[in-house]
């Protein structure tokens, strides 16, 4: 007990001589201007501040955007692929693909070029 007194004395003596020197009083309102503006820094501008924040939830959007174009695109293809498998044809979509692919055309059919 008597020497957590002691500390405690030499404590406040400490922070007595602390508060009563200007040079020191000086220095810890520079220490801690300069304490404030790092960590105000540091939340605007570091790797987990407000500006980095922003930049990824516009990511976010951008991504989310594409997330949706490229399942509408996945969605396209899968009905596609069903309309010409083997269990369920359709009849037009072949006709249209062999135009295509193999540039097949009718017999009663006139290609303008």
């Amino acid at each position: 007990m008597a020497d957590l007194r002691a500390l405690i004395w030499t404590m406040a003596k400490f922070l007595k001589k602390i508060r009563t020197s200007s040079m020191s009083t000086v220095g810890l309102t520079c220490f801690a201007i300069l304490l404030y503006g790092y960590l105000s820094f540091t939340a605007l501008q570091g790797p987990y501040g407000i500006f980095q924040r922003i930049r990824i939830d516009n990511q976010m959007i951008e991504l989310e955007r594409e997330l949706g174009r490229l399942q509408s695109e996945i969605d396209r293809m899968e009905n596609l692929t069903h309309r010409l498998s083997d269990d369920y044809l359709d009849l037009d979509l072949l006709d249209e693909r062999a135009r295509i692919v193999l540039g097949y055309v009718g017999a009663d059919e006139l290609i303008i070029e």
